[in-house]
């Protein structure tokens, strides 16, 4: 059985730094060390574990930040206040089990005892398991890209650039209170699709059988349809190893799609992963300008 608990010890925090490794292979000048964490922790941070029995299978870790506001300099910060998720990670061989929701769920609670009403996050936006967990699952939404956010990185994110979403997850709202408790959605994907919602750059399969982004996208303007669906690999990681240049591929395709539709008002509120008749594996993001639901 898999407990939630918050990391106390300086044992359980490098055991947290070797969690970082296993499960983004990241190369040890990139790791959040023991000491940092424990630093954190001691001035109220949110570090908090996945424990099977005393091992450390999980953790999150979030700080209070706050909001910026240029228009008001002078607001104090306490009207500004979030928490920043700085990471979340599970061992892969936990993975798939529902621990990060458990995490991340267990992070919201601390910052409601706090009263903090958001906490905000980066993830890549073409890791199809981070888009159902974050968006479906947590119910976050999102309008902001940042282009290689991290700079070079190692391990998992090594040779391509660092372009991640930027997410709000507001911790009170119906919408999230309903993906909390787990209700099911009013609309599945092949309820949108019939009701004439397009998918804006379908990709097409090489003789591999991997995923290939179209030349050319149709971007729909807002007065036209105020939603749209945007393809992602279900499988990043699978890309990566089989042809690397494809992978670069995605990002600078996706980069492209997805801020052109920020940049008309357009929002992430929904995230699908689906099986085709052909056995393959399809995830997609819908896009929304409009607080109603398709």
């Amino acid at each position: 059985m898999i407990d939630i608990r918050p990391i106390t010890t300086l044992a359980d925090m490098r055991a947290a730094e070797a969690l970082q490794t296993a499960t983004w292979q990241m190369p040890p000048d990139e790791l959040m060390s023991a000491h940092s964490l424990h630093a954190l922790a001691h001035n109220g941070a949110a570090l908090i574990g996945a424990y099977d029995g005393d091992r450390l299978v999980g953790m999150v870790l979030g700080v209070l930040a706050t909001v910026p506001n240029p228009q008001r300099p002078d607001q104090p910060a306490a009207e500004r206040l979030k928490m920043y998720s700085v990471m979340a990670g599970v061992l892969p061989a936990y993975q798939g089990q529902g621990i990060g929701r458990r995490l991340k769920l267990a992070q919201r609670e601390f910052a409601l005892q706090l009263g903090v009403p958001l906490i905000t996050w980066t993830f890549d936006p073409l890791e199809s398991r981070n888009g159902r967990l974050n968006i479906a699952v947590l119910g976050v939404t999102c309008c902001t890209y940042h282009r290689h956010f991290h700079g070079d990185m190692g391990g998992l994110n090594a040779g391509l650039p660092t372009d991640r979403f930027d997410v709000d997850w507001w911790l009170s709202s119906e919408r999230v209170v309903s993906r909390v408790r787990g209700e099911a959605r009013s609309f599945a994907l092949t309820t949108l699709i019939q009701r004439g919602v397009g998918i804006l750059n379908t990709a097409v399969f090489d003789g591999r059988d991997l995923p290939v982004p179209p030349d050319r996208t149709l971007v729909l303007p807002r007065s036209d349809q105020p939603y749209g669906l945007v393809e992602i690999p279900a499988n990043f990681q699978a890309i990566k190893t089989a042809d690397f240049a494809l992978a670069r591929a995605w990002r600078l395709h996706t980069r492209e799609l997805f801020e052109t539709l920020f940049a008309a008002g357009f929002i992430v509120t929904e995230f699908f992963h689906k099986k085709g008749g052909d056995g393959r594996s399809r995830s997609y993001y819908l896009l929304q300008t409009t607080s109603d639901a398709p």
